[in-house]
């Protein structure tokens, strides 16, 4: 037998590992242990229109099960809709079946996260010609919003006791419905950049482990403003990298941000290194207002090469 090249042979092993690190990635989100039930917590308000709510849950990962709060968040383009991510128990395993963008809501395991996400469907608004309309029945909105309406009839149909957070004995038991069925057969758009982001920003904040917090998050409707002000600044940044936003905006926004961050800093001084519960929400509540100015920022033609919203040529 002929020996391979060393080149050869290296390449070989690479490749090996490298297939490896994938089955390695699909087989190590079924785990033996169900997740903790879902936390109750109020959804903080909508930052501003056109934004959906993707409902927190439950990941895994080197660290076990962790908290990733929800999340207010642009959909990837007008008229896609959420499936939230749900745990299934089959063959004597977890595993974990990820969440999706698409023009219908499909199958997300029965599991009722709320906000309406009863288990079934969506209640929590509509898109009307290019728009999104919430139902304040379900949906909290921020200050200011036009397209609303209120539609109570949902939440009697979609009210459960069972905070279960997966699909299985001991879980929710249900199978996709029909419509359900065609939804999942659609063409989808996977989890935005901030979206992956906020995922990771919450396995890194031990508050959120299961193994620190056993199964009871300390801010289960979101991590704190740090959390916030990182997510925040991944916005600016890739604003700025795709040319969204101009030179003056971004420093606006960047001397915003600044005396907001002055503020936590003077405020938690004060009170031992924490925030108050008024301190914390008057905090919010300038990231919220400094979140929508991004969004309109980074959304009203004015671009870096075009700092004057001129149209391209």
């Amino acid at each position: 037998m002929r020996l391979l090249p060393k080149a050869r042979l290296v390449l070989i092993f690479a490749l090996f590992f490298a297939l490896s690190a994938v089955s390695f990635a699909q087989v190590a989100v079924s785990i033996t242990v169900a997740p903790p039930a879902l936390p109750v917590y109020e959804q903080p308000p909508c930052p501003t229109e056109g934004f959906l709510w993707t409902p927190g849950y439950w990941n895994h990962g080197p660290v076990g099960y962790f908290w990733v709060p929800g999340l207010w968040v642009a959909p990837p383009r007008p008229g896609l809709l959420w499936t939230p991510g749900y745990w299934g128990f089959a063959g004597g395993a977890y595993a974990w079946h990820g969440g999706y963008w698409g023009p219908h809501v499909g199958f997300y395991g029965g599991v009722n996260y709320g906000f309406g996400y009863g288990g079934v469907g969506f209640y929590g608004g509509r898109w009307e010609g290019g728009a999104f309309r919430y139902n304040t029945a379900v949906m909290r909105v921020g200050p200011g919003f036009h397209g609303v309406y209120e539609d109570r009839a949902v939440i009697n149909n979609t009210t459960v006791i069972n905070h279960a957070s997966f699909n299985g004995p001991g879980g929710v038991v249900a199978q996709p419905t029909a419509e359900e069925r065609t939804a999942m057969n659609e063409q989808h758009v996977r989890q935005t950049s901030e979206q992956i982001s906020h995922q990771n920003l919450a396995r890194q904040d031990h508050s959120n482990w299961a193994s620190f917090n056993h199964g009871n998050p300390s801010h289960p409707e979101g991590m704190g403003v740090n959390a916030r002000e990182d997510r925040q600044q991944q916005r600016v940044g890739n604003g700025v990298k795709s040319g969204q936003l101009t030179p003056g905006e971004t420093s606006r926004v960047e001397r915003n941000e600044g005396k907001i961050n002055k503020e936590v800093r003077t405020d938690r001084a004060a009170n031992g290194g924490k925030l108050t519960p008024a301190e914390h929400r008057q905090v919010e509540h300038q990231q919220n207002k400094e979140s929508r100015q991004i969004y309109r920022d980074k959304h009203n033609g004015k671009t870096d090469a075009h700092p004057k919203g001129e149209e391209r040529k």
